[in-house]
């Protein structure tokens, strides 16, 4: 069914900037889907990082990384995209992408109600 792949993972300085990618695969109404990025670090459960609904129109970050990164999407090239500036070493971690066809407005959304994942993709900050 539908499949994510990350992409744009990387070894990055404290303060630059990176980009990630997720591609999306496999069905006709990704355009429907809300999305979003999780991270996880050994030893830690994964977390919420940033969400998006079906259209862009309406994102939702977490607290840590507001105001830093902005999740956005191109329904037409099929990928959702995590544009991660000023970097900090505590940034470190595995992101996953996923997606849903739940309507439920994004900010109400939890990781169970995510039904896809990507294998994610590794981004070390260095200091």
């Amino acid at each position: 069914q539908v499949q994510l792949v990350e992409s744009g993972g990387g070894l990055v300085q404290a303060g630059g900037s990176l980009r990630l990618s997720c591609a999306v695969s496999g069905g006709t109404f990704i355009s429907t889907y809300a999305m979003g990025w999780f991270r996880q670090v050994p030893g830690k459960e994964r977390e919420f990082v940033a969400a998006i609904n079906w259209s862009g129109r309406s994102t939702y970050y977490a607290d840590s990384v507001k105001g830093r990164f902005t999740i956005f999407r191109d329904n037409a090239k099929n990928t959702m995209y995590l544009q991660m500036l000023s970097v900090k070493p505590e940034d470190t971690a595995v992101y996953y992408c996923t997606a849903t066809p739940s309507q439920r407005p994004i900010q109400t959304l939890r990781a169970p109600a995510f039904n896809f994942w990507g294998q994610g993709t590794q981004v070390t900050v260095s200091s």
